[in-house]
């Protein structure tokens, strides 16, 4: 036949034809696509045949069908000849028909203690006149829950990827999956698969890692999900690095001077497997007589000139051996070598004596300024002008009340200072009166009140003093009477002085207001 002829195409078009044909037919014989089971479990499988029509039931079959196409019949059943069940049958003996005698229309039969070699594709098909043969197929699914194991691989450190850990789904249907969870910087190898003798499957996967021995001891977990588990299963593990002893002594401070005591080096060491032996040596081979050693432990009862030396520690286990040292160099205990108690106590010591002299001095400052403030008892600022040689001769010099901006001694400026008068003369207020009504000074402390109130300093005494050997010169001075007499013209007319020109002094001497004395 030519390729692409007419003919070759209708032949084309009657082959698909006959099987969307063969399709529709095949569609009355009912039954279920898939069955699960488990193995020791029991299972039926369904068929049933619908619509018959005109169609004439002869006989039906059950056939097994295997993953590689071969069929073998299971069961047979005719309504005159009965039924039957062929010995070359794999399932022969665990297989009949449920109903009793069988029915045509449907012919459901059960398989008892499955296996996992029962797995496959279960057909039945009628044969039917006229329109021949008609079937219908069921999967049967066997699932069988696998047993899982995780563990870790005992390793040496080295540079190298080897595998630190194993995990395996054993005989299971279908397949597990494996994954890993962790912090490693591993991998894990794509599962592997083997197909059992009895339809399981095994699949197994491994972590591989370059080792060293920072990750002794760290996390990692192989997680497993099959069908027959609700959730997966998680097997947490620790790794296993095996690697010689890694030592460090701690300890030596620096600070080693002559006479401290009880000085101690700690020799600390990590290994896998653990250490099994800790030796102390020095670099000379001679171990000072202050030296005395428990297990990791090197301690000196007394430092002196002998522990200047080198000290070693050495560890082992059964990979190998590990060593650190230390270099002593022991310091004069005047040369800066104190103990750290000393250097606490010192600071101590330092903090109290800056607190007392804080102290004292915020006392001085307290008792000065309380000496300011209460000096003076009952004595106020004074508010006249400062008393001086010129004031003492010529009077206050003060702007008064009185006429011409005067103090009330009509205008003459030569009023003497009467200061002997103001510890005799009342008191208004804050304001010392004269005898005459006139206010000279207001609240200023007089020698007599410094000297009563009991707080002069030395220096204040001393101008005390002075300030008296001025008022006695001051009095010789005057005692020679006036020189010069000015009154005022009112006076003159009037023919003498006024009765109220004259003063008492305190030598029992008269004196008047308007003379200068010079």
């Amino acid at each position: 036949m030519v390729r692409g002829s007419p003919l070759s195409s209708l032949g084309l078009l009657s082959s698909v034809f006959f099987l969307l044909l063969q399709g529709s037919l095949a569609q009355r014989v009912k039954v279920e696509p898939e069955v699960v089971s488990y193995p020791g479990q029991s299972v039926n499988l369904r068929c049933q045949f619908q619509d018959q029509g005109k169609n004439e039931l002869t006989q039906v079959s059950w056939i097994y069908e295997t993953a590689a196409g071969a069929r073998t019949n299971i069961a047979v059943f005719h309504p005159i000849l009965g039924f039957s069940y062929p010995t070359t049958s794999p399932v022969y003996g665990r297989v009949s028909f449920t109903a009793e005698p069988p029915q045509l229309d449907s012919p459901t039969i059960q398989l008892t203690d499955i296996k996992m070699s029962d797995e496959g594709r279960y057909i039945c098909e009628y044969a039917t006149y006229p329109s021949g043969n008609e079937q219908g197929v069921t999967t049967l699914i066997i699932l069988a829950k696998p047993v899982n194991s995780a563990s870790t691989v005992t390793v040496q450190a080295g540079t190298a990827p080897v595998v630190v850990a194993r995990c395996k789904s054993a005989n299971g249907r279908p397949a597990a999956t494996i994954s890993w969870v962790t912090s490693l910087g591993g991998t894990g190898t794509p599962p592997t698969k083997t197909d059992n003798a009895d339809n399981t499957v095994t699949v197994q996967s491994e972590y591989q890692l370059v080792p060293t021995s920072a990750d002794n001891g760290k996390d990692i977990s192989c997680v497993v999900s099959h069908r027959t588990m609700s959730s997966p299963e998680t097997f947490p593990m620790k790794l296993v690095i095996e690697y010689p002893p890694q030592v460090q002594i701690v300890g030596y401070d620096n600070n080693w001077y002559l006479g401290r005591t009880n000085a101690a080096l700690t020799c600390q060491a990590q290994g896998n497997p653990p250490p099994t032996m800790v030796t102390w040596r020095t670099m000379s081979g001679l171990m000072p007589d202050t030296v005395q050693v428990t297990e990791n432990k090197l301690t000196v009862l007394k430092v002196d000139e002998t522990v200047n030396a080198t000290f070693i520690c050495e560890v082992r286990n059964s990979l190998g051996t590990g060593r650190d040292q230390v270099s002593v160099m022991v310091r004069e205990a005047g040369a800066g070598g104190h103990s750290s108690a000393g250097v606490v106590a010192g600071a101590i010591i330092g903090v109290l004596l800056a607190l007392l002299l804080f102290g004292a001095l915020i006392f001085v400052l307290v008792s000065r300024n309380r000496r300011q403030q209460q000096g003076y008892r009952g004595n106020g600022k004074a508010k006249a002008e400062p008393y001086d040689s010129v004031a003492r001769l010529f009077g206050s010099g003060g702007g008064g009340s009185g006429k011409n901006g005067t103090n009330g001694n009509n205008g003459n400026n030569n009023t003497p200072i009467y200061r002997g008068e103001a510890v005799l003369s009342e008191k208004a207020g804050n304001h010392i009166m004269h005898p005459g009504g006139v206010a000279l000074l207001e609240t200023t402390p007089t020698a007599q009140d410094i000297l009563l109130s009991g707080e002069m300093d030395e220096a204040e005494r001393r101008k005390f003093d002075e300030l008296e050997e001025e008022d006695e010169r001051y009095d010789h001075f005057t005692a020679g009477g006036a020189i010069l007499q000015l009154r005022p013209h009112e006076q003159d007319l009037a023919g003498g002085y006024l009765d109220d020109d004259m003063e008492s002094q305190r030598d029992g001497s008269v004196i008047s207001r308007t003379a200068v004395y010079v």
